[in-house]
């Protein structure tokens, strides 16, 4: 269970508002919910920011109330829609956000997404006088400076419950199945999984990858009857195509592999436990945070405890455990 701060209340606020930006991850409504709930309580309105950033700048927003956040906490995606936003990286554009949210009498800002959307965060609450916290949201769970993101645990447990069903015909056929699993820049999803899941291989965008001698000691193991689970994961990757060409190289080995992307189905459906009490957490802490004064931090699970991690020293980052994929490695001898 996490331990909440409890941080003393030094400011009042009249209005904030809420948006989430970039890829969509379980648990968003239930951070959403939280928040709005925990606002309304201290006599603060919410109002819901439409499709991210993009929704800010051209003011598209709502009101929100208790009833608006009601049966929501156990739906995927989030209910005031995402998307990227690259005008958002013009200062300009910035200025005018500022403005809109001024227009409206909103003085502080959540913002709950990925690196992209905490960089946007930082932009605006060092160019402009709103309080702006972040709240990490990606199933990637990449985001430097915090031990978990809201959406990793859901999407871990989507991706292994496909496996789990996979190896089924992997060991029926005593075929190899490549299981491509999302990651474009981190490795953290395809490790927690491999381990997970008792790969016989995961792929990972932080180490170099030799197709030809991966494919020959996968297939060289299988003619000496090592290796019984016959599923291999592999991270996307910043270079589409890895997972095929390994297939492409299997084959030229004798063996006759099967490809399965699991793709977006890691981002949708039902939010786990864990997944709905961390983002319920860190919702409820980001109202906190503002009260106390805060701004430009990111909302950030350390160990047991949510402590306030300042953004400046988050964006831009990638979050890199070795450790564990050495004991993937390990794991898999």
């Amino acid at each position: 269970m996490y331990q909440l701060p409890s941080p003393s209340a030094i400011r009042s606020l009249d209005a904030i508002g809420v948006l989430t930006s970039g890829g969509d991850a379980p648990g968003m409504n239930a951070a959403i919910r939280a928040l709005v709930r925990t606002a309304l309580n201290q006599g603060i309105k919410v109002y819901g920011i439409h499709r991210g950033y993009s929704g800010l700048l051209s003011d598209d927003m709502r009101r929100l109330y208790s009833g608006s956040v009601s049966n929501i906490i156990q739906r995927g995606g989030t209910i005031l829609k995402s998307n990227r936003c690259e005008a958002f990286k013009d200062p300009l554009m910035r200025s005018q956000a500022a403005e809109v949210l001024k227009t409206n009498g909103i003085q502080a800002l959540v913002c709950i997404g990925g690196d992209g959307t905490l960089t946007g965060a930082h932009w605006l609450a060092c160019e402009h006088d709103i309080a702006v916290i972040g709240v990490p949201c990606t199933i990637d769970n990449d985001i430097h400076g915090t031990d978990d993101s809201i959406g990793f645990d859901t999407a871990v447990n989507t991706a292994l419950g496909a496996i789990d069903r996979i190896r089924d015909t992997a060991l029926s056929h005593e075929r190899l199945f490549l299981v491509e699993v999302m990651g474009r820049d981190s490795g953290f999803l395809a490790t927690q999984v491999g381990i997970a899941c008792g790969a016989e291989m995961t792929l990972i965008p932080e180490r170099k990858v030799d197709i030809g001698a991966i494919a020959s000691t996968l297939a060289s193991a299988r003619r000496k009857g090592h290796g019984s689970s016959g599923i291999i994961v592999v991270a996307e990757g910043a270079e589409p195509g890895l997972t095929v060409r390994l297939a492409d190289r299997l084959r030229q080995c004798g063996e006759e592999p099967r490809i399965c992307i699991l793709g977006h189905i890691q981002r949708g459906g039902s939010p786990s436990a864990h997944d709905r009490v961390l983002a319920s957490c860190m919702g409820a802490t980001a109202v906190n945070y503002l009260l106390a004064g805060s701004s430009d931090i990111m909302v950030a699970a350390v160990g047991r405890d949510l402590i306030a991690a300042p953004l400046a020293d988050i964006i831009g980052r990638r979050k890199h455990d070795p450790r564990l994929y050495d004991l993937v490695m390990q794991l898999h001898k």
